[in-house]
C-alpha cells in the first residue's frame, strides 16, 4: 500500500461524489487500495461494500441547497465527480467547496460527431454556449456538453481534469447494452441495428475505475480521454456469438431498436493519456471472455425458464 501525501504531510483525502455503483466501485476500491483518505457521498439509498473502510456524508446532488449544507466548509485534496450531468451540477459544487484538485466524469458524447482518432481538442468548452441547465433541459449528450462549459467558461482558474470514456462495459454493467445483441442473437429475435460494420472505442468498467484512480496524483489539466486500445463493431460481435453458439442473428428494420443505434464509426484517441505514462488494455485481450461471460448467462436464464415450466 502506497501511502500518499499532500502538501501538508497527511495522507491524501478524497471525495468521491457518487462512487457505489458500477466502476465507481471499482475505483473506491483503487483509492483504497492506494492508500488514500476516501470519503464518499451519496443519497445514503444504496448499499456498498466498503464498510468502514471509507467516511460518509449524504446530499441530494441535484439540490443546491442540500449539497451546500453538506460540503460549505469542507476541504478536501481531490474531488471525483461521478454523478454531475449538467452545468447546474457543476456549479452547485464548484461554488461551495474547497479542492486542490476537481476530476469530472464527462464522456466522449460530448463530441459532436465522434470520428476515427477522436481527440480531446475536438471539443472545447469555450467555444459553446454556456447554459444554466438542470439534467431534464436537454439530450444527455447536450447537458454533458454544457457541463464542461461551465468548467472551461466559469471555472477557468480551477485545478479541474474532465475524463471522457466512451461506453463503458463489464460483467457488472446495469444497463445490460451488450448484453441486448448477445441474447437477441442466441434466442434469434430481431434487431434493428442501424451501424453494425462501425468500428466503436469501449473501455472496460475495472479499467475506467483504474485510470481516474490514476489521475489523482497526475499534473494534468482540462479533457482528457480514456479508452481502451483498438475498436470493434457490432458485426463482429454479432458473429462471435453465432460461431460460438450455433445461433443466427436476425436484423430486420422491423426489430428491436439496438442501444447503441444512432452511433457513429469512431475511435478514441489516448495519447494524452499515454503520455502521462498510462497505457491501457487491448480491447481485443477481453471483449471475448466478456462476451463468453454473458453466453454463459444467457444459458443459465434460459435454465431458469425452461425449469419454470416442468
Amino acid at each position: 500500500m502506497v501511502k500518499y501525501r499532500n502538501k501538508g504531510g497527511t495522507t491524501v483525502n478524497i471525495l468521491v461524489i457518487g462512487g457505489t455503483r458500477f466502476f465507481g466501485i471499482h475505483m473506491v476500491n483503487e483509492l483504497l487500495i492506494a492508500g488514500y483518505d476516501v470519503t464518499i457521498a451519496t443519497r445514503g439509498k444504496a448499499s456498498d461494500s466498503f464498510g468502514d473502510k471509507v467516511k460518509r456524508i449524504f446530499l441530494e446532488r441535484t439540490k443546491e441547497e442540500s449539497v451546500r449544507e453538506a460540503l460549505s466548509g469542507t476541504h478536501y485534496d481531490v474531488v471525483i465527480d461521478k454523478i454531475a450531468y449538467c452545468s447546474n451540477d457543476i456549479k452547485y459544487v464548484m461554488d461551495v467547496i474547497d479542492c486542490d484538485k476537481y476530476i469530472y466524469m464527462s464522456s466522449t458524447s460530448v463530441y459532436n460527431p465522434k470520428h476515427i482518432n477522436t481527440v480531446e481538442a475536438d471539443f472545447d468548452g469555450i467555444e459553446n454556449e454556456l447554459i444554466w441547465c438542470d439534467r431534464k433541459a436537454f439530450p444527455y449528450e447536450q447537458i454533458k456538453r454544457q457541463a464542461e462549459c461551465a468548467l472551461w467558461q466559469q471555472y477557468p482558474e480551477k485545478n479541474w481534469i474532465a475524463v471522457r470514456y466512451p461506453f463503458v462495459i463489464g460483467k457488472d454493467d446495469y444497463t445490460k447494452r451488450l448484453l441486448f445483441y448477445v441474447e437477441h442473437t442466441m434466442k434469434s429475435i430481431p434487431m434493428n441495428i442501424d451501424n453494425v460494420d462501425y468500428q466503436m472505442s469501449y473501455i472496460r468498467s475495472d479499467e475506467a475505475g483504474k485510470f481516474l484512480t490514476f489521475l489523482v496524483d497526475k499534473d494534468v489539466k482540462g479533457a482528457i480521454n480514456g479508452a481502451s486500445d483498438g475498436t470493434i463493431s457490432i458485426k463482429e460481435i454479432i458473429e462471435y456469438v453465432e460461431e460460438k453458439t450455433g445461433a443466427r442473428a436476425i436484423i430486420d428494420n422491423s426489430g428491436e431498436d439496438a442501444p447503441y443505434n444512432g452511433e457513429p464509426e469512431y475511435s478514441i484517441c489516448t495519447d494524452k493519456a499515454k503520455e502521462l505514462g498510462y497505457q491501457f488494455t487491448e480491447l481485443k485481450d477481453w471483449i471475448y471472455e466478456l462476451l463468453d461471460y454473458y453466453i454463459q448467462v444467457v444459458e443459465e436464464m434460459d435454465k431458469v425458464d425452461n425449469g419454470r415450466f416442468h
